[in-house]
């Protein structure tokens, strides 16, 4: 079963122009369309299914700058302050609080690790609190354990995943954007060189900018241009459970199993960097350019099934435009939670927090979290296709950067001075032999 989602009203009628068409409505794309309109640029956001139903609602909901790559904190750190901006001068909920994350850890390399970033975070103005083995034991008094030590980070915080993207929806519809549901986009016209309109299964909307933010079907899109845009999906299994009467931590993770607490009181659940890895015709093409970060990573990941396959959303095969893409077939990516994941997720939990023995499961669901060779998304103007915006491969860090990202994405599409360096996001880099370090923390 999915986690539950607000649910927004699609505009009436599909534009027949627009100065930027944002395509997909998860929290990338409707960020970057919010923030193009709040400049008073005309925007229409194509979602082929619900907004925010893939992934911007199947997340742990963690907004943080703590172990963030060091590409990736510029905009961590503004997105923060974005996320309390937008719920101020748009009347908005989301569900964003600056709770602080506490990290717990038995694993002194781990513990070391941590204090190794805490120092790099120092020169780029972001606090982190190393916790002693006492420290850690009283942050996480409700574990009922000693602790070798810990990280408190007392700035980050959380948002609610089933309400972010549509919170952000509705924000831009006040705006005068227009955001149209069941309305997939299926290719991108061409005129003298440059994006001149987005051909959805609806009709043609004339644009001369066109943002793909596509998330898991990001790939596929730019394959249908002649776009190489090497991406690979993993399904990540969450559970939530009921709330309990004692108050627990808002955001706890420890080597074996996170909680983050939600804004009704239910707790999700999950296993850090635990997915099933269901191959497909995409994820065989670019798997060697993904060696280096599975790698590091086989301990968590194993072997999928066929919900690759039936998803569609790594296809291989090239779609006509006047007929129904695999996006239409497949509105909304639901794949099937790993039940063997969702036991142990929930064994773990329990162990961490006994309180939460007497809390029934209410919901598991999975994801398909998109992924680059790096680890970092490519965002920016596609080398050789002037208007063609490419804002993906978010690898799991999206919803908490997604202001931050919106911002850039619409700073880029409009010619304003970038919020922060776009350099180190820019999709040609993954046309270079050099496939870029696998992220270290």
């Amino acid at each position: 079963m999915s986690p539950p989602l607000r649910h927004i009203q699609t505009s009436p009628t599909l534009p027949a122009s627009a100065d930027v068409v944002v395509i997909g409505g998860g929290i990338i794309g409707v960020f970057s369309a919010y923030y193009l309109a709040k400049r008073g640029i005309s925007v229409a956001l194509v979602e082929k299914g619900r907004i925010g139903a893939e992934q911007s609602s199947r997340n742990w909901g963690w907004c943080r700058q703590q172990n963030r790559d060091a590409r990736e904190l510029p905009l961590a750190s503004k997105s923060l302050d974005l996320w309390e901006q937008f719920a101020a001068e748009s009347g908005e909920d989301t569900g964003f609080h600056r709770c602080g994350l506490l990290y717990l850890s038995n694993d002194e390399a781990e513990i070391s690790r941590w204090a190794s970033w805490r120092d790099f975070a120092k020169t780029a103005g972001v606090t982190t609190h190393m916790l002693s083995s006492r420290e850690a034991a009283e942050r996480g008094h409700a574990t009922g354990r000693a602790w070798k030590g810990g990280v408190f980070s007392p700035s980050d915080g959380t948002a609610d995943p089933g309400k972010a993207a549509p919170a952000v929806a509705a924000a831009l519809i006040k705006l005068g954007g227009s955001v149209h549901q069941n309305c997939a986009a299926r290719g991108i016209e061409m005129e003298g060189g440059r994006v001149s309109g987005v051909i959805t299964e609806a009709g043609v909307i004339k644009t001369r900018t066109a943002v793909m933010a596509g998330g898991a079907w990001a790939s596929s899109f730019c394959r249908q241009l002649g776009i190489r845009f090497p991406q690979a999906s993993i399904r990540q299994s969450i559970l939530s459970v009921s709330a309990v009467e004692q108050r627990l931590p808002d955001a706890v993770v420890s080597g074996g199993v996170s909680a983050t607490r939600r804004n009704d009181g239910r707790y999700a659940l999950a296993i850090s960097g635990r997915a099933r890895v269901d191959p497909t015709g995409q994820f065989l093409r670019f798997a060697p350019q993904f060696v280096p970060m599975f790698a590091k990573r086989w301990r968590n990941l194993r072997p999928g099934g066929l919900e690759g396959i039936r998803g569609g959303h790594e296809t291989l095969a090239r779609w006509r435009l006047d007929a129904p893409t695999p996006m239409e077939r497949v509105r909304i990516l639901d794949p099937k939670p790993d039940p063997v994941s969702i036991r142990d997720t929930h064994r773990r939990a329990i162990e961490l927090l006994p309180q939460l023995r007497d809390a029934r499961i209410t919901h598991a669901w999975a994801g398909y979290i998109d992924s680059t060779p790096d680890g970092v998304p490519g965002i920016g103007e596609v080398p050789g296709m002037p208007g063609f915006i490419l804002a993906a491969g978010f690898s799991g860090h999206g919803f908490g950067i997604g202001p931050g990202a919106g911002h850039l994405i619409a700073d880029l599409a409009s010619g304003a001075e970038p919020i922060v360096d776009p350099v180190p996001y820019r999709p040609e880099r993954f046309s270079k032999s050099a496939w870029g370090k696998v992220a270290e923390f």
